[in-house]
């Protein structure tokens, strides 16, 4: 989706000037004529999110330094480039110190704007990923930390909240790579086990022989090669969270065990002689169809209705495609950091690309391509030719592999792909183009159109004359006069096609 950048300044040149230059960029933008007008916007509840504040510093009333100091005392993260007509080193230094991430001097040329564009938004992009991290490692990541501006997350998200409210269990659903985990850390991070141990096991993962083992630890010499004490999961997470990922892959003698620890409270370690008491939150995760592996046996009846006391079910990539533009930038961002790569952003044609594709790895394949763009990216922006993998998928795009050179003729450097956009037409499109590239006149355009209309209606003089919204006696006029041949007509059984 494309990023909104709000205009704050009182002289409407200027704003028209910007308005042109930032939609001429690929962004949508918005204007305000005064900082209290720049405010309200940030703050308006339920409005669509702004990305950028481009600010003049003077205006009256409020003007730029105030609104940056409200800004920071309503804790508003929105970076701010200011715009000065004088460019005086103490006024930049100010605006600097009071949260701004770059100035320009007016009038800003087109591309020094641009550059100071990407970078804010870059920046701000990482620092957001940085947050989140730091939030997830601490165990503090809320339901504010995740991207979305979907309907469906926005219901998960809403479920999520009040599930975090209590100690119910949660069963989260959905397919791989949806991102189970970062919705069950949130649960954690919106609850009072805020910053408790959040544990997580994938059960699909777990050697046979040694899940109760892990699950539930073991004595010393309990069995053979259990040479020290080992507490496991259960205990690990006492206090905090246990997310069981895969659930659905636990095998069935475990499944009783499980159920046992969930109804009681209590753990019976391997070999130990006495039960042990703890005290978890149990989020459990699957991307099978629980009921289905109950009717096949494969999964404890008694156990499912134990787990599934507050589903939720996580939607596919492919079906919430208004969240990719906002997960790529954050995605390039983070890895342009760890990579060391000056990668400002993603270009908008790459942004439709992603957008368009359907994702079958989820987030998870999002997060690995772009991954795989930055290190490949040649410039300074993740554009379509660091995606080829993604358009050979995608329809309108083409993927070339130039052919391999002769035997021995010179230059064997390896071959690379080039991506060509292929424009997929309508046939009943009509442009408005010419092959000149100029606006095509009145004249042509009509004569087209009524051409078109007497092959789509089959030479039916009183139907055309109808869906074009004019008499008969108009439509054979302008025939005459457009050098259309006439074909007798009959309202009823047409006699041919008339063609020019």
């Amino acid at each position: 989706m494309t990023s909104t950048i709000l205009i704050a300044d009182d002289d409407p040149v200027q704003r028209r000037l910007l308005e042109a230059m930032t939609r001429r960029f690929g962004y949508e933008t918005e204007t305000v004529e005064s900082g209290e007008q720049a405010i309200a916007r940030l703050t308006q509840p339920g409005a669509k999110a702004i990305a950028l504040l481009i600010l003049d510093l003077v205006m009256p009333d409020l003007d730029g330094m105030g609104v940056l100091t409200r800004m920071r005392d309503m804790k508003l993260a929105t970076p701010v480039i200011v715009q000065t007509a004088h460019g005086s080193i103490e006024a930049v230094i100010s605006a600097m110190r009071a949260g701004a991430h770059d100035f320009v001097v007016k009038p800003v040329g087109a591309e020094r704007l641009q550059i100071s564009i990407k970078n804010a938004l870059s920046a701000d992009a990482l620092a957001d990923e940085v947050r989140r991290i730091s939030r997830r490692a601490q165990g503090a990541l809320t339901f504010k930390d995740l991207v979305s501006r979907s309907d469906d997350m926005a219901r998960v998200i809403r479920l999520g909240e009040r599930a975090a409210h209590s100690s119910i269990p949660v069963l989260l659903e959905g397919e791989s790579g949806v991102g189970k985990e970062i919705v069950a850390r949130a649960i954690q991070g919106a609850s009072d086990r805020k910053g408790k141990p959040f544990v997580t096991v994938n059960c699909g993962a777990l050697p046979a022989n040694l899940v109760e083992s892990i699950l539930f630890g073991h004595e010393k010499g309990a069995f053979t090669g259990a040479t020290e004490k080992h507490s496991g999961k259960f205990v690990e997470a006492n206090g905090g969270t246990l997310f069981l990922d895969e659930i659905g892959e636990l095998p069935l003698d475990i499944q009783v065990k499980l159920l046992r620890a969930l109804q009681e409270g209590e753990i019976d370690p391997v070999g130990a002689k006495r039960a042990i008491r703890v005290d978890i939150r149990l989020i459990s995760a699957t991307n099978q169809n629980l009921i289905d592996l109950v009717k096949r046996g494969l999964f404890r009846e008694d156990l499912f209705y134990r787990l599934n006391v507050f589903p939720i079910n996580i939607p596919p990539l492919r079906g919430r495609r208004e969240d990719v533009a906002d997960l790529a930038k954050r995605f390039a961002a983070r890895f342009a950091a760890e990579e060391g790569r000056n990668i400002r952003g993603v270009t908008s044609e790459a942004l439709s690309l992603l957008t368009s594709y359907d994702w079958p790895g989820n987030v998870r394949q999002l997060e690995n391509a772009v991954f795989r763009a930055v290190v490949l990216a040649d410039g300074d922006e993740l554009t379509v030719a660091e995606f080829p993998q993604i358009a050979a998928h995608v329809e309108g795009y083409e993927v070339r592999v130039p052919p391999a050179p002769a035997p021995g003729a010179p230059g064997t450097a390896p071959r690379e792909r080039e991506i060509v956009r292929v424009e997929i037409r309508d046939p009943n499109a009509m442009s408005l183009l010419g092959a000149n590239g100029e606006m095509r006149t009145l004249e042509d355009i009509e004569t087209a159109t009524i051409r078109f209309a007497l092959t789509h209606y089959r030479g039916q003089m009183s139907e055309i004359a109808r869906r074009l919204g004019i008499g008969r006696s108009t439509l054979y006029r302008k025939m005459k006069e457009y050098g259309l041949e006439e074909a007798s007509e009959s309202d009823s059984e047409p006699s041919g096609t008339l063609v020019a």
